[in-house]
């Protein structure tokens, strides 16, 4: 692991060399892609459109937010800001990096949960823009768009996760890949018919679990609050 550290810490190197205006983009951005703008800002967007299509990126939304919880306490992950610190690492090589107003975030990092939630929200929105452009358009280009700028804002909402210290590349690829799969597979699941009194329900149960799976993991003595 501290070879596929140190890569991460090179990788951000780079990326924070880059010119002023890309920095304050990618800090931009991280901020903007939070994801409590999914509840926020996509949900309400995509319900608007279509009330199918909005109770799934909310739905999602939820199982993602939740997932991505659990996922991080068992796989930990180290965070790159604090790790060169906690490593020895800053004191062995020369380190060029940059600390935001953004790098601080504390907790295990794997896998990111920018680009997990996400991923894993706006698909449903994506396919629907992408069924809908191929009903108005016949060109490939216009019909593959959605999923393009899908693609093009995963990238680079996990560039300036790295950017910012917050996240190791590793962590990045795996939060876009598991959100793209639980996305896809969870869309076809989604429970449109139910009343929302099921879905407070469901917001409570995996609440409470969450509650009790930490009390359970801290009583067999691991601390995943470190």
């Amino acid at each position: 692991m501290e070879a596929l550290h140190t890569t991460g810490i090179r990788f951000a190197e780079v990326l924070q060399s880059g010119p002023p205006w890309l920095e304050k983009f990618w800090i931009s951005l991280t901020s903007l892609a939070d994801p409590k703008c999914i509840f926020t800002v996509c949900f309400p967007l995509a319900y608007f459109l279509d009330r199918k299509v909005g109770v799934s990126v909310l739905w999602i939304g939820l199982v993602s937010e939740w997932l991505n919880v659990v996922f991080k306490w068992f796989l930990f992950g180290e965070r790159p800001f604090w790790w060169i610190h906690e490593s020895g690492f800053a004191s062995k090589e020369p380190v060029v990096l940059h600390q935001f107003p953004v790098s601080c975030e504390t907790g295990p990092g794997d896998p990111s949960g920018h680009c997990m939630i996400t991923g894993a929200a706006l698909w449903p929105l994506v396919t629907a823009l992408t069924s809908l452009a191929s009903k108005h358009s016949r060109s490939l280009v216009v019909k593959l768009s959605p999923f393009g700028t899908y693609a093009l804002l995963l990238l680079a909402l996990g560039l300036s996760r790295v950017f910012v210290l917050a996240h190791f590349p590793h962590q990045v690829v795996s939060g876009i890949l598991v959100g793209v799969a639980l996305g896809w597979g969870l869309q076809a699941h989604t429970p449109t018919a139910r009343a929302p009194g099921f879905f407070v329900a469901t917001a409570l149960a995996l609440g409470l679990s969450a509650l009790a799976l930490h009390s359970l993991v801290i009583a067999a003595g691991i601390d995943i609050d470190w």
